[in-house]
């Protein structure tokens, strides 16, 4: 049986299609791996071409009896070169291919030119957005796995109680906890669409380690296991009355959710509770605010707004250097849109699944905040990833 039924890849194609003739394109051509999961059910290494009007073609480099059993598409077809790629693309958009449709937010400058140059008489355009933007609200399809992937988290997070012990290291706790999620199916690698990006699983981080500055597009910083890893899970050990921020990606079927809570051995210092509680009443004006046809900007707005009468504006959303964003898309990759952040053209749609995370940092001492993953739906937003909110305080 097909990884994805076919009725839901037609919907697919059918409205790339249509987005492709509104904005003039004739062909579309696409490669990344995320993309080609979503538009034809399989992983397999493969070009996907989808002309304006017609069936689509999929071009199977390895493995073609895969791709056959992965996908239901019809038209799937071994190419063993770049010439058989060009004869089967010319014939299947009859010879009218003026303007090629690629993902040109991440097709490597050499592939580009080698497109360029197998099809000189087209134009290559970027199709990335029209994608993106497709993705952005998911089918009922798409979202019984999202609702699984929570599931999947939410028992993750309930079995830290019997693994989070004083003196382990943030690695250990990681190792241990990660087998978890490999028992219960999670595919471990974590689909990120930004350039140079990298993430496995999510991953711990306690005490002052919280608000180390790294490379990482998140607002939480981190300085990782090595020089080569600047960010994620270090070695760092485990303390007592430290915060411990679990921060990990569910996965079913390969799509996601993100979500984070904060654990402690023994007793919170005081200002982690009082700071925890104004990330959760963020949090809350978001979930009042987030209906269908609000722009996301204006969420970010509310998060900076409430943030900053608090006089704690200074290290809300990480430091030094704060993300100008409160929350993000998630699906198929960690980063989708719509971004609920500074200048984000979108408006919520209902369908849409993104994630929120009101977070503060404190140098030297660690970060307070909460992320969770929600569905936008026509009375609000409706909350997917269902543990506890609350700081999570361990006796042992």
């Amino acid at each position: 049986m097909p990884s994805t039924p076919l009725e839901e890849i037609q919907r697919r194609i059918g409205t790339l299609q249509t987005s492709m003739a509104k904005n003039g394109f004739d062909g579309v051509l696409i490669v990344q791996r995320a993309d080609l999961f979503y538009l034809t059910g399989t992983g397999q290494d493969a070009h996907l071409f989808v002309p304006v009007e017609g069936p689509p073609t999929l071009l199977v480099r390895k493995n073609l009896e895969r791709a056959v059993a992965d996908s239901p598409l019809q038209l799937t077809l071994p190419v063993k070169n770049l010439s058989q790629l060009k004869k089967e693309i010319e014939s299947a958009c009859h010879g009218q291919l003026k303007i090629l449709g690629m993902e040109l937010d991440i097709l490597p400058v050499n592939n580009y030119r080698m497109y360029s140059e197998l099809f000189p008489e087209t134009e290559i355009s970027d199709i990335s957005k029209l994608i993106r933007e497709a993705r952005m609200i998911k089918s009922p399809y798409e979202l019984d796995l999202i609702v699984k992937a929570a599931a999947m988290n939410d028992e993750l997070y309930k079995s830290l109680g019997e693994i989070l012990r004083e003196g382990m290291t943030e690695m250990e706790c990681t190792a241990l906890l990660e087998a978890r999620h490999r028992k219960n199916g999670h595919q471990g690698f974590v689909r990120v669409r930004r350039f140079n990006q990298e993430a496995l699983y999510g991953h711990i981080v306690s005490g002052s380690n919280l608000a180390v500055p790294s490379c990482s597009v998140e607002p939480t910083g981190d300085p990782g296991p090595t020089f080569s890893l600047p960010h994620g899970t270090g070695c760092k050990v485990i303390e007592r009355h430290q915060p411990v921020h679990v921060d990990y990606v569910g996965i079913v079927d390969g799509y996601m959710v993100d979500q984070a809570r904060t654990f402690f051995l023994g007793k919170p210092p005081e200002q982690f509770i009082d700071v925890h509680s104004l990330a959760l009443a963020i949090q809350d004006a978001l979930i009042k605010e987030g209906f269908q046809g609000v722009n996301a900007e204006k969420l970010f707005e509310t998060a900076i707004g409430i943030a900053s009468e608090a006089g704690m504006e200074e290290g809300f959303l990480g430091y030094p250097q704060p993300v100008p964003f409160v929350g993000h898309g998630v699906g198929l990759e960690l980063d989708e849109l719509p971004v609920v952040g500074r200048k984000s053209p979108y408006v919520l749609q209902s369908g849409m699944v993104i994630t929120l995370e009101p977070k503060f940092f404190f140098p030297g001492k660690g970060m307070a905040g909460i992320k969770n993953s929600f569905l936008v739906t026509e009375e609000g937003l409706k909350k997917l990833t269902l543990f506890d909110d609350t700081v999570q305080i361990l006796s042992c």
